[in-house]
């Protein structure tokens, strides 16, 4: 499988302050990858090189293998972004602000009707921008990336701030666009939705990758205490270490219908991240 995407050696410095340094990534074809890290770590900036809106001091990078200062303009419908600074038009109903786009890619209305419909907006089509909610403005930013059907999605915190119910519904469309075989660079902070979604993630830390791997991967790398813990049937806890010796006391306490639940210790995303950088994650 080919890579959609590639990042060699990109670096990026505002003034004094080094956002990038010296980045190296690779994003096959069909996956959901995923760029995790607070806010201000240097996700944002990497997008924008990527997708050729800022150009790094070195290095270079590539979407379906076109270099990204190289971009021609009908390059540009095989990506689509999706960002919290690209907005909406407030006066204008969620129709006509997918219609602005849609005359730029030349598609028709059953277009504009289908994305609506796509991302749960259908009914919403006549209602003005400004009346929306954060969640269904985000489902409007989503409408606008899936109108233009890009091989390549970047979607830059596109659950940030929204409550759980909508977070969900939005993970889902997420999900539906990667089985459609759509490649997905996702960037958050919210660790538990990249365990959920990505099948790689790297943690960005002070411009540079700390960690990579798929999260089974990176979570089992930090798996310090290797230990099962057992809830057991009377409301008490056990930790078995996970040695030779383990299965016969999990299977003792099983036959006599002693368990409850079983879970291993491996650490999650977070505990990861704090481990590495020695920071929590800003909510």
């Amino acid at each position: 499988m080919r890579d959609a995407i590639k990042i060699n050696n990109i670096s990026k410095s505002f003034g004094s302050k080094t956002v990038l340094d010296d980045i190296n990534l690779d994003v096959e074809e069909g996956e959901i990858f995923g760029l995790l890290g607070p806010s201000g770590a240097g996700k944002t900036t990497l997008i924008k090189i990527l997708t050729g809106q800022l150009k790094g001091e070195h290095g270079t990078t590539a979407i379906n293998g076109i270099n990204s200062q190289q971009l021609k303009s009908t390059d540009y419908s095989s990506f689509g972004i999706m960002m919290d600074n690209f907005g909406v038009y407030e006066r204008l109903s969620c129709f006509d602000n997918l219609k602005v786009f849609a005359r730029i890619y030349r598609l028709d209305e059953e277009d504009i009707r289908a994305a609506l419909s796509d991302v749960g907006l259908g009914s919403a089509g006549k209602t003005a921008a400004g009346n929306l909610s954060k969640g269904m403005k985000n489902r409007l930013r989503l409408a606008r990336v899936f109108m233009i059907n890009p091989s390549v999605l970047f979607l830059d915190e596109p659950t940030s701030g929204l409550d759980p119910a909508t977070s969900e519904d939005i993970q889902q469309l997420i999900l539906a666009e990667k089985k459609k075989g759509k490649t997905i660079f996702l960037t958050t902070h919210n660790m538990a939705e990249a365990e959920k979604l990505c099948d790689h993630v790297a943690l960005l830390h002070k411009g540079k990758i700390v960690e990579y791997g798929s999260p089974q991967e990176v979570c089992r790398r930090y798996n310090h205490q290797k230990k099962l813990l057992i809830h057991l049937t009377d409301g008490t806890d056990k930790e078995i270490p996970t040695d030779t010796h383990s299965d016969e006391t999990v299977y003792e306490l099983m036959k006599n219908n002693l368990v409850e639940t079983i879970h291993s210790s491996e650490p999650n995303l977070e505990t990861v991240f704090l481990e590495l950088t020695g920071e929590e994650l800003a909510r």
